[in-house]
């Protein structure tokens, strides 16, 4: 995954993702142009493309300056990772309380609003996402991101006033988490105009999730919840 001019992956962990301590505000500029100069790099060119000397190149610093803010092209991607969720997580302390479906629909459309502006780059990062063991969504080194995101859905059911018994209502929201990852992935790679089949599917879980919200007042439909997030958590989670 990192090309011959990225050096000292491992390194990354230690710094902290890629954030050094003691950082002055001259350093936090410098800091910030390295990052946006990267993310715009791999928006236009591809993330296997680019490479931390092309990024060096760009601001017009060495390399060896670069490396001290971004050790490798991991701590740039586990910088965007943690940009994103913690706006995220912070935007989900805005959810109205109501009914975990409606708290569902507005912990998506959070996400979708979140991460917009950052399409193009995500788009470039998808196979990164998905598939990657060490930057992907599931991997050890995402782990602070995705337990921030997938928080504000368990949220989003436990503190629901139709809220279920905590641990269907848990289960419940690791397995919307997980429907809401469908829903990124959709949009991501969706090629109509304004990603107007995203906004389709959005209005089909609305109406879907009403007569679920019934269902999961029966025993039987609640332990297939359970079943599910048990499938999920050992597949992609644990």
């Amino acid at each position: 995954m990192f090309t011959k001019n990225d050096k000292h992956p491992q390194k990354d962990a230690k710094k902290g993702r890629g954030r050094p301590h003691g950082i002055t505000p001259q350093g936090h500029e410098m800091r910030n142009r390295l990052y946006e100069t990267a993310i715009r790099l791999i928006a236009t060119r591809g993330y296997d493309v680019t490479t931390l000397r092309d990024v060096a190149r760009e601001v017009g610093v060495s390399v060896g300056l670069l490396y001290k803010y971004f050790p490798s092209k991991r701590a740039v991607v586990l910088t965007l990772y943690d940009t994103l969720s913690s706006e995220y997580a912070h935007r989900g302390t805005a959810m109205a309380p109501g009914k975990w479906r409606q708290r569902f629909l507005f912990a998506v459309q959070t996400s979708l609003d979140v991460l917009g502006p950052h399409r193009q780059t995500l788009v470039a990062l998808t196979p990164v996402l998905v598939g990657d063991p060490e930057e992907g969504l599931f991997s050890p080194h995402t782990a602070f991101s995705r337990i921030r995101v997938l928080t504000v859905f368990r949220d989003a059911v436990v503190g629901a006033s139709d809220a279920p018994p905590i641990k269907v209502a848990e289960a419940l929201g690791r397995i919307l988490y997980m429907l809401h990852l469908m829903v990124i992935l959709l949009w991501l790679l969706d090629k109509s105009p304004k990603q107007r089949a995203t906004s389709a599917l959005m209005a089909l879980l609305e109406k879907s999730l009403s007569s679920f919200a019934l269902a999961l007042r029966l025993s039987a439909i609640r332990s297939l919840v359970a079943a599910a997030d048990g499938v999920f958590q050992e597949a992609l989670l644990l």
